[in-house]
């Protein structure tokens, strides 16, 4: 039976679900979850996540919420096929460990901001951005981004010289900054645009974006 992700096409978190089954060449089921109608606030998911927040994932008997977790357990259950994502070597995987931390507490607090007030708001809720909200969070990503530019100069990826889950978190949140004015921050350092231009580049993204088209 194929691995279920329940969870909605444009969430920036189910598409870390997507993309990583996509990256390790695993069919998948998705069972779409209407969050403006509030499924995921209602029975059935709530049984799946009672916190409420897409995405939630089955393969078989085994369930789980957090986008995280879930692609944790995609790169190692299914380590034998399509791209590695995560290291057995201790030390190397340390630093991917670390990285996945950089993403998920430096990162991702700032990019949310700005992915809902110039990407989700105006598409979504036919309103206009905050303009201080996004100036406020932009000085903070720029700062962040400044430190992905010094790791960046290092190697070609963040958690060494192959693409790896503290890699593959950012792509759904990065994608949605492409389309804003905060596209620049990145434009404007050479290392990390290169690394961007990469990683949205991977065929694997390109299918999880297709999905959102075929819907």
């Amino acid at each position: 039976m194929a691995p279920k992700v329940h969870g909605a096409l444009f969430s920036p978190a189910a598409m870390r679900a997507f993309v990583a089954l996509h990256e390790k060449e695993v069919e998948f089921e998705v069972v779409p979850i209407d969050m403006a109608a509030g499924e995921h606030k209602k029975e059935p998911f709530l049984s799946l996540n009672p916190f409420g927040q897409v995405p939630a994932f089955e393969d078989e008997d085994l369930k789980l919420f957090e986008s995280r977790a879930i692609t944790a357990y995609i790169a190692y259950e299914y380590q034998g096929q399509g791209t590695k994502l995560v290291y057995h070597d201790a030390k190397k995987m340390a630093i991917v460990d670390l990285w996945m931390e950089v993403e998920a507490h430096h990162f991702e607090p700032v990019v949310s901001k700005l992915v809902f007030e110039q990407a989700m708001k105006p598409v979504f809720m036919s309103a206009e951005p905050d303009s201080a909200v996004v100036e406020k969070n932009q000085k903070k990503l720029g700062e962040v981004l400044d430190v992905y530019e010094a790791r960046l100069s290092k190697s070609k990826y963040l958690g060494g010289d192959e693409f790896t889950l503290a890699d593959l978190h950012h792509l759904p949140t990065m994608h949605y900054l492409m389309g804003t004015s905060t596209k620049e921050l990145f434009e404007a350092r050479p290392h990390v645009s290169a690394w961007a231009k990469d990683i949205l580049a991977r065929p694997a993204w390109t299918k999880t974006v297709a999905m959102q088209k075929q819907a």
